[in-house]
């Protein structure tokens, strides 16, 4: 009769950026390693709080599957003598497999051993199945503590190990496994017992805790919104600040403080930075969308003695709003302008320079950007200036203690010393964007400084040979290049990729010639996988982005419009024996010798009709490519199909007479190098 199991591990807190992770990797690896034992079940299911990681697994099978096995063994001339009797490989092969010399089995030319493998109990398997789940969690960082050899993310208390109503008995990092687990750490009165994986939930419910993260999730939620809703308000609930509240508690109880009015003088970022990064509070706004001096925070615990944790909040706050009122006050003294002189003292990257050296390169390279995207020369000043002042907010006061305010105080303290508000836009602006789903600069200057002081890192970085590899990337490189891309895409604007780089080269003092081609060539396969990435997230096939990809990389919007051009013709008839024409055309072409084409040497009717398609095609393709009008070119392609195909049904290309082959292979040759310039068209299934 099949049975549900429940795994526990009981640690101390494990941190909450740590447990989504953790828990999608319980679920996979679980099933991993059933299937691998040959152990049936329906389905799994994980939870975790804090201080738990649960695994349950329903209607799991009290016996492995059994195993039927066709083993290869040697060939049949080695297996046995010339009288047919078994050699010693037959024999040895016959021992390792378990079964008589009589059984083997002749097939295919050799010999074949039939293993039949009874499925043993799952009570005797599970000992061994769960710790190897356990000990295959990874963390992105973990701890080991006494003198175990035991890696986990936090130490692990206690451990939970039901099938059934039975205790599965082992034990790992000297905890043995056994039927108790904890409540809540203060609200609960003691170890929990758990008689089967049934009552699990409704045990901790009892002890006050919420094992469930979707259903704490879902508290916090409405928890939240309504104590909005009495003070007045409405919560702006960060998705990604919930997900982690979630992850700190286990009983969740929200509640509001307050705070006082005169800190909503203060640029609204200024207020919500600590609330949210810092304190982990959710920010409350007016009807009108202006701040309220309130916030929202969920306590690990019941209702009990709430004003005083109220009262407790509120103070942790009031410091934290009392320091950036003063680090705002202070800033204001000094200019922003005035501040650039002193990033002179914070460096840059290791032989690279100061930041003061960064400013002046992106001056200069946001200038080129600006001009080759095709800008009015009036928009120039304002980049240039925008770029001379865009890090010199890191050097004040309320970035170094707010860090993830860089940008946001660069505008504000860009607007209050005088500077045009396009300027201050584009301060903020360059950072955009600094996460996947953030939005991206709108303003020319934003865009123009953003891309250059992006490419500055990426350039900079790879100069020093710091490629990104595997999951490293410790300059988030592949975020910026993302960014770079999108920008482009966004804003329209046709750069070269390899131009860009050569001009940043230029400016970081890299002048020798084998360094330059090296970089180019690795910066360009790193761009070019962040676009194939980009295709491919907006769903485009895999084959249509390679035969894209194929024609050309360096103008990075222009590649994002062959594509979209390729995914809107590429469903068609047309073009799928448009695909097959040109792809067969393009497989005699690679023979080709020369590119001339003599039409006194075309003999029948269907090459001149061919000839004469290619020519008006070469004319439309010639005006449709100067347009950009990709979709137009393909629909032109989709038209060659039919000269194409009659060409191949009345001539043999590869003749003996070698110069009407070549004349031929020379045809087919300028025919698929229409397409040279959109797709690679053989490269699509």
């Amino acid at each position: 009769m099949a049975k549900d199991l429940l795994l526990e591990i009981g640690t101390e807190e494990i941190p909450a950026k740590f447990m989504p992770g953790a828990l999608a990797q319980l679920e996979s690896i679980a099933k991993s390693k059933l299937e691998t034992y040959r152990v049936s079940f329906s389905n799994v299911r994980v939870v975790g709080t804090p201080r738990r990681l649960a695994l349950i697994v329903y209607q799991v099978e009290e016996k492995q599957t059994d195993r039927k096995s066709e083993n290869k063994g040697p060939s049949l001339k080695i297996a046995y003598d010339e009288k047919g009797l078994p050699t010693k490989a037959a024999l040895g092969f016959a021992r390792s497999q378990g079964v008589d010399v009589s059984q083997l089995v002749a097939k295919d030319g050799y010999v074949y051993a039939i293993v039949e493998e009874a499925g043993r109990p799952v009570q005797e398997i599970l000992p061994i199945l769960l710790p190897e789940i356990i000990l295959a969690l990874s963390f992105p960082k973990n701890m080991r503590w006494g003198d175990l050899d035991v890696r986990f993310a936090r130490p692990i208390r206690w451990l939970v190990a039901l099938y059934g109503n039975e205790v599965v008995p082992f034990t790992l990092a000297g905890v043995a496994s056994g039927n108790m687990t904890q409540g809540h750490r203060f609200l609960s009165k003691g170890p929990v017992v758990i008689s089967s994986p049934d009552d699990y939930f409704a045990k901790l419910a009892e002890h006050h805790v919420m094992v469930d993260q979707d259903v704490r999730r879902r508290v916090i939620r409405e928890q939240v919104e309504s104590i909005a809703v009495d003070q007045g308000g409405v919560v702006s609930i960060d998705e990604e600040l919930l997900e982690e509240v979630v992850y700190l508690v286990e009983y969740p109880t929200a509640l509001y403080g307050r705070f006082e009015e005169k800190y909503l003088s203060l640029p609204p970022e200024v207020v919500i930075t600590p609330m949210r990064e810092h304190q982990r509070y959710f920010p409350v706004f007016g009807k009108d969308g202006k701040l309220l001096p309130v916030f929202i925070t969920v306590r690990n615990g019941g209702a009990e003695y709430i004003d005083i944790v109220r009262h407790g909040n509120e103070r942790v706050l009031k410091a934290r709003l009392a320091d950036a009122q003063f680090f705002f006050t202070e800033d204001q003294k000094t200019p922003l302008a005035e501040r650039v002189e002193k990033l002179k003292t914070i460096v840059f990257q290791e032989g690279l320079g100061t930041l003061y050296d960064k400013t002046l390169r992106l001056a200069r390279l946001a200038a080129v950007i600006a001009r080759k995207a095709g800008l009015p020369e009036s928009e120039i000043p304002t980049i240039e200036r925008s770029a001379y002042l865009a890090k010199a907010d890191l050097v004040t006061g309320m970035v170094y203690e707010f860090t993830e305010l860089q940008g946001i105080m660069g505008r504000e303290y860009a607007r209050l010393s005088g500077e045009p508000e396009a300027v201050a836009q584009a301060i903020f602006e360059h950072y955009l964007p600094r996460f996947a789903g953030d939005k991206l600069p709108q303003s020319p200057a934003g865009r123009v400084v953003g891309i250059a002081d992006k490419l500055d890192n990426i350039v900079a970085t790879f100069s020093r040979g710091l490629i990104p590899t595997g999951s490293q990337d410790p300059y988030a490189l592949r975020r910026q290049a993302l960014g770079i891309v999108n920008i482009l895409i966004d804003a329209k604007y046709h750069l070269s990729l390899t131009e860009m780089v050569q001009h940043t080269m230029d400016l970081l003092g890299i002048h020798d010639p084998d360094r330059r081609t090296k970089l180019i060539d690795e910066i360009g396969d790193f761009f070019r996988l962040r676009i194939k990435n980009i295709l491919t997230e907006e769903g485009m096939r895999h084959d249509m982005i390679d035969a894209v990809i194929a024609a050309g990389t360096d103008n990075l919007y222009d590649t994002w419009l062959r594509a979209k051009a390729l995914a809107f013709e590429g469903g068609t008839m047309a073009m799928q024996r448009a695909v097959q024409a040109f792809t067969r055309a393009g497989n005699l072409a690679k023979n080709a010798i020369t590119e001339t084409i003599d039409p006194s040497l075309f003999s029948t009717e269907a090459e001149h009709n061919l000839y004469q398609a290619y020519l008006s095609a070469r004319q439309t393709v010639a005006e449709k490519l100067h347009v950009r009008d990709y979709v137009g070119v393909l629909k032109v392609m989709a038209e060659m199909a039919g000269p194409i195909d009659a060409f191949f049904g009345a001539v043999m290309v590869m003749v003996e007479d070698m110069a009407v082959r070549n004349n031929r292979l020379a045809l087919l040759k300028a025919i698929t190098g229409l397409t040279a310039n959109v797709a690679d068209l053989s490269k699509i299934v």
